[in-house]
């Protein structure tokens, strides 16, 4: 597929995005910008966040992930639904009945100001690594296949990602990314459908011989249940729930759009309708990875040493124009998603969590907004620039993996808030949720040296322990407490 094709179904897919952004961000204020002014049906919210949760990771990474992983990914897909349910019965609840429009608030009303602020630091870390992340990978594909021949540099073409959806997300807010993600969560789902399509004309296969060659692949296996093993099934599925909870439930990127709908009623709907397809969907996607492989096994192909080159190389050299188009379509789609609503939730984190002030007056907060805005979307570039520079792994493995060192002091947090009456010394809260990661990393480097075995995704519960731990041993009494009063 030449590359100027390529770059007009990109343009074609971003000019949509502007109409829409312009659509929806006329007579925009601090409201629109940060809940969508509490008007945000919550089926849009739900379908839209389907894009959003899957990202370019899903797209690129997941079906590479199947050569070396099977479909264990899936374990933890099921986790994922008990996390939204807990989500949706405890968190939720507590919320709206603060009616918070950063979740971080909690922690400030629960504990402090020094531990709302130490929430929200880990947020923005955890986000921007996490987005920086996804970008990479969609931005990396694109650089391959289309800059790289016309010879144009990678922080050039990433740049100009990065300022398209600065364009369209810096005015509207939550209530720009609401129908935006819509749009891109149809173009994901209509992309991974042509793109199984494409792969059965490749291989001359109708529904019923798809399904056996699935049943027949090496690749295929779902549940685990080797206790030494990574990828076993209790392990898998516990931490599911627990990423679930807190990159959906302790994440005010997810949490904001959620916030944005009117009632609690209307949000619990949103995220429980919601998992039903993101189970489904994920699936798909690694049936769609099976496929990938049994394809290039019947046509002598050696998959490449990087498993997130592999559906791409596939898409675009091997399966067709269809394939092509259907790849660009869904590439675009995750990556803008995944990408853009993580420009306002940082911005939005950052001047109500970091820099508020209640006397801060419309107009001056309107422009804290936009510089924070333009600052976040300068750091995403600088982050991706490292990443060019340094990763070699699956980013799939990269996200998660950062996930259970930035999001466990979070967990560890809202847990000890929720679930005890503890009234803890913030003033040593920020270095016990630095120790905790750190305890883990160590953790993980020399467990199996020193126990036999191999931590994998549950080092996030680990994470959480450990920060709870501490929590207890800063504990005071309430003769402390009334005496420093």
């Amino acid at each position: 597929m030449a590359p100027a094709v390529i770059l007009a179904c990109v343009a074609a897919y971003v000019a949509v995005l502007l109409a829409i952004a312009w659509r929806t961000s006329r007579r925009a204020d601090s409201s629109s910008y940060f809940l969508g002014n509490k008007a945000s049906p919550w089926y849009v919210v739900a379908f839209g966040m389907i894009g959003d949760s899957l990202s370019g990771v899903t797209f690129i990474s997941i079906p590479g992930s199947v050569g070396t992983h099977q479909f264990a990914y899936l374990q933890m897909v099921l986790g994922y639904v008990l996390g939204y349910v807990a989500i949706a019965f405890v968190l939720l609840p507590l919320y709206y009945r603060l009616e918070l429009t950063s979740i971080y608030g909690y922690l400030g009303a629960r504990f402090g100001p020094r531990t709302q602020k130490t929430g929200a630091v880990f947020f923005l870390l955890s986000r921007t690594l996490g987005a920086a992340a996804r970008l990479y990978l969609a931005a990396g594909v694109f650089q391959t296949f289309v800059f790289d021949r016309w010879g144009v540099p990678f922080s050039v073409s990433v740049a100009a990602m990065i300022a398209l959806m600065l364009l369209y997300t810096f005015r509207g807010g939550i209530r720009t990314l609401v129908w935006t993600d819509t749009w891109q969560s149809a173009f994901l789902l209509l992309g991974l459908a042509l793109s199984l399509v494409a792969v059965a004309r490749g291989m001359g296969l109708d529904w019923d011989g798809l399904v056996a060659a699935v049943r027949a692949s090496p690749h295929a296996q779902v549940f685990h249940w080797d206790v030494s093993s990574p990828h076993y099934f209790w392990k898998q599925f516990l931490s599911g729930a627990a990423i679930a909870v807190v990159m959906t439930g302790l994440d005010q990127n997810s949490m904001q759009k959620c916030l944005s709908c009117p009632t609690l009623r209307d949000a619990q709907k949103n995220l429980l309708w919601f998992s039903v397809p993101i189970v489904l969907v994920n699936a798909l996607f690694l049936l769609l990875g099976a496929l990938l492989y049994a394809f290039a096994q019947s046509k002598g192909i050696e998959p490449p040493a990087r498993t997130d080159q592999f559906f791409p190389m596939l898409a675009f050299h091997h399966l067709g124009t269809m394939a092509a188009v259907a790849f660009v379509l869904g590439l675009s789609a995750a990556t803008f998603s995944s990408a853009d609503s993580v420009l306002t939730t940082l911005t939005t984190s950052y001047c109500l969590d970091i820099a508020r002030d209640p006397h801060r007056t419309e107009a001056a907060q309107t422009r804290l907004r936009q510089r924070a805005h333009i600052a976040f979307a300068l750091l995403l570039l600088l982050v991706i620039l490292i990443f060019r520079a340094a990763n070699q792994r699956a980013v799939i493995d990269l996200v998660l993996s950062l996930a259970t060192y930035t999001y466990g002091p979070l967990l560890g947090l809202f847990a000890v808030g929720l679930f005890t009456r503890w009234i803890v010394d913030e003033r040593w809260v920020p270095l016990l949720c630095v120790a905790s990661p750190l305890a883990c990393w160590a953790l993980a480097a020399h467990s199996r040296e020193w126990f036999g075995y191999a931590f994998g995704y549950e080092l996030l519960m680990v994470n959480a322990l450990l920060t709870a731990a501490g929590l207890a041993c800063l504990r005071r009494s309430q003769a402390q407490v009334s005496q420093r009063q």
